[in-house]
């Protein structure tokens, strides 16, 4: 198969207008089996639950804002469009493919539901770099890929279903089907210098590290 990934490393360009060609999806579909079954989503960190710090993100970003969860009754007081996985299985890319059909826009930004330190600046950079012809935008640093801080258009649909189809659950395995654009760590350290961004909460150690950091962000090493 035509290996179709392509890679620009010039400053994105915005090409649309970015609430109404992009929808913003929060993903909350994870078991929290290191948490001890309590939900990453609703734990304080600076004085306010991670999911409210992505809403303040979101929404001053996207029109429509789409929340997948398994269980819809803990985020009713939120502003969101919940919806639930359309496969049964339990996997990002499940997530990743029930947000995109329920999205409306060609294009659709991805975030965790457990990064308390997103920032408004890195998502814009990330939006900003879609193009017609791209199907994933997606930061690149030195510890890999970020496909869950990430753009998709509504091409990967049907290659994320034939993936789920055949239980193949890792989300790499589609970028050798579409186009993919990645963001330098060197572009994204300019709306987020110290790559915050990323730093995602699976334990109760991480969560005592965020709320350090949020108290102390000179202290932090990336």
């Amino acid at each position: 198969m035509e290996n179709r990934r392509v890679c620009f490393k010039g400053y994105p360009k915005k090409v649309f207008n970015m609430k109404n060609q992009c929808t913003g999806v929060i993903l909350a579909g994870g078991q929290n089996s290191r948490f001890f079954g309590t939900n990453k989503a609703l734990a304080r960190v600076g004085g306010k639950q991670i999911l409210d710090h992505i809403h303040d993100v979101f929404k001053d970003l996207f029109d429509k804002i789409i929340l997948v969860t398994n269980d819809p009754p803990q985020y009713l007081q939120w502003d969101f469009n919940i919806v639930t996985d359309i496969f049964p299985i339990r996997s990002s890319l499940t997530g990743i493919h029930t947000g995109l059909f329920y999205s409306s826009t060609p294009h659709t930004f991805f975030a965790a539901c457990d990064i308390p330190f997103l920032k408004k600046e890195l998502v814009k950079t990330l939006v900003d770099a879609i193009e017609p012809r791209i199907d994933i935008v997606i930061p690149e640093t030195s510890k890999g890929f970020e496909p869950l801080c990430a753009v998709y258009s509504k091409r990967c649909f049907k290659p994320l279903e034939a993936q789920l189809a055949k239980n193949e659950l890792k989300i790499q395995h589609v970028f050798q089907k579409v186009r993919v654009k990645k963001i330098p760590e060197n572009i994204l350290r300019k709306s987020d210098p110290d790559l915050l961004s990323f730093y995602n909460i699976n334990t109760p150690d991480d969560l005592a590290k965020a709320k350090n950091i949020a108290t102390s962000p000179t202290e932090v090493s990336q």
